[in-house]
């Protein structure tokens, strides 16, 4: 996974998150699932950013915001479920949080009956929510003016 974006930060997740699994096993709240995933990651060197508030933007204007469960060295966001499979509505909100973000990267991390992941890129040049209009500049003179 090296080669890819954060990829080497992809699988240091990807394992703690097997930790984790194999600590607890199946059948607990996706919170708990977090939480451990947090100190989990926290002990190994990262910084970690539990239910984390981010703003949610429309053509440059804030609308909104939600909590993402986890985002790791402000680099990729985490979902965690403990579903029996990973859904496409949690695919398609982890792409939802990438959009929303300047986060590039995300995984979604089941602890369902068989821990399985899925990761997901949307680079942020793909991002028109994160552009916002450049302010307007001021196109009155009388500032520059020289003053007699």
């Amino acid at each position: 996974m090296s080669n890819l974006l954060h990829g080497e930060l992809s699988e240091a997740v990807i394992n703690a998150f097997y930790h984790v699994y194999k600590t607890l096993g199946y059948g607990f709240l996706p919170s708990v699932y977090s939480k451990s995933l947090a100190l989990t990651l926290s002990k190994r060197g990262l910084k970690v950013s539990s239910r984390a508030p981010v703003k949610v933007f429309f053509e440059g204007e804030q609308v909104g915001f939600f909590l993402a469960d986890l985002i790791v060295s402000d680099k990729l966001v985490l979902l965690v479920t403990s579903t029996e499979a990973i859904s496409g509505a949690a695919n398609s909100q982890l792409i939802n949080y990438l959009r929303a973000t300047p986060q590039e990267v995300g995984l979604v991390l089941n602890f369902g009956v068989t821990p399985e992941f899925s990761r997901k890129v949307f680079t942020n040049d793909r991002k028109p929510s994160l552009h916002r209009p450049p302010p307007k500049q001021n196109t009155d003179d009388t500032e520059n003016a020289d003053q007699h």
